[in-house]
């Protein structure tokens, strides 16, 4: 994480966590849809006993979510937690932050450093008067020297604030003041669609500016919604590109399909592609060449005829077809070119790792 790696996508689990299977059914979901990264809260001693199945079980790192409880802090750590969500200042005097600094030392542990507007110290919100970015980039800095004062330094930090502005402007000092990976995200930022926009407002206007190494969309939505949302943000910033990316109109008089109800359809029936690739749906010849052009697949309605549209592959005219079976076509020729697009990445990958076993004997001779 940090640097050139690939700009993750996580999400949190809303499952008890005790119970494993339950927990376990919700990381398979987000693994599914694409996270990257899990985060599962451990308040208590049943969480961190089962944390220990629940990282053997899962294929994505876990994070485990600490708030003020330090013995929980190493349980986690113990149990296999890939990184645990902390704020040092609250989990207790400099001994029991060493022991946890001991602890993901002991077992490959990395951590999070967690600083959010609602829950700032009392003596910074005396000295600034209410919840401000010059405060909170203070609070992650302050905690940021206790873990370097106990040679600790495998950790991110996050500024989070359900207000889109304060957030913005908290990770823009931060990105300034220091240069550890940072986590993105707009806190208790609401429900589906009003937690997205001000998600891809606020996270979007930092991605753009080079800020951010990780995100979380938080949404009072299901978990699996939040990569979703997380990847169309990176996707729409041609930062990272993950499954069918499908550009289409919003439809008008000229449309020769139903376009909304065509989108809606597709959108489901090509959930499960996770190679990274374009599909276009156009109503009309106004746009929808042009658009076919760039992409991988594509569609377009009108034209000679009423009931038939024009199908493109890799941005060429390719054939007719009639609209009662275009849906059906068309999720047959993704998934027949997404096919093509992994048999050429793993030839590559092939190429790639051939060439650099080759330069080491080269090197050693």
């Amino acid at each position: 994480m940090g640097g050139d790696a690939p700009i993750s996508v996580q999400s949190m689990t809303n499952t008890l966590t005790p119970d494993v299977e339950a927990t376990m059914e919700q990381i398979r979901g987000l693994e599914d849809a694409g996270a990257d990264i899990v985060r599962v809260s451990c308040p208590d001693e049943d969480s961190t006993a089962a944390l220990k199945q629940i990282v053997a079980q899962s294929n994505v790192p876990i994070v485990a979510d600490i708030h003020f409880h330090y013995k929980r802090a190493i349980e986690a750590a113990e149990a296999g937690a890939a990184c645990l969500r902390i704020n040092p200042g609250n989990i207790g005097n400099a001994q029991r932050v060493k022991d946890v600094v001991q602890a993901a030392k002991d077992h490959g542990c990395a951590m999070r450093i967690g600083v959010n507007a609602g829950s700032l110290e009392k003596d910074l919100l005396e000295k600034y008067g209410e919840p401000c970015p010059e405060a909170m980039v203070e609070s992650a800095l302050d905690h940021a020297r206790i873990l370097e004062d106990n040679d600790f330094f495998e950790f991110k930090i996050s500024v989070k604030a359900s207000d889109v502005f304060l957030a913005v402007a908290a990770y823009q000092g931060l990105a300034e003041a220091c240069d550890y990976p940072l986590h993105l995200g707009i806190t208790e930022a609401g429900g589906f669609q009003s937690g997205t926009i001000k998600s891809s407002i606020g996270m979007g206007m930092l991605l753009w500016s080079g800020i951010g190494d990780t995100i979380r969309v938080s949404l009072s939505a299901d978990p699996v919604k939040e990569i979703g949302v997380g990847f169309d943000i990176l996707k729409s910033l041609n930062l990272r590109h993950r499954g069918v990316n499908i550009i289409s109109c919003p439809s008008c008089s000229r449309q020769g399909f139903e376009v909304i109800k065509t989108v809606e359809t597709l959108e489901k029936r090509l959930e499960h592609i996770s190679t990274p690739m374009t599909l276009s749906v156009i109503g009309c010849v106004v746009n929808g060449p042009g658009e076919a052009m760039m992409t991988d697949v594509g569609f377009t309605g009108g034209g000679s005829g009423k009931n038939t549209g024009m199908v493109y592959v890799s941005g060429l005219a390719d054939h007719k077809i009639e609209n009662d079976g275009m849906i059906d076509h068309l999720v047959e020729l993704v998934e027949k070119k997404a096919a093509e697009i992994e048999v050429e990445r793993a030839k590559e990958a092939a190429a790639l790792e051939d060439q650099t076993a080759e330069n080491r004997v080269t090197a050693a001779e």
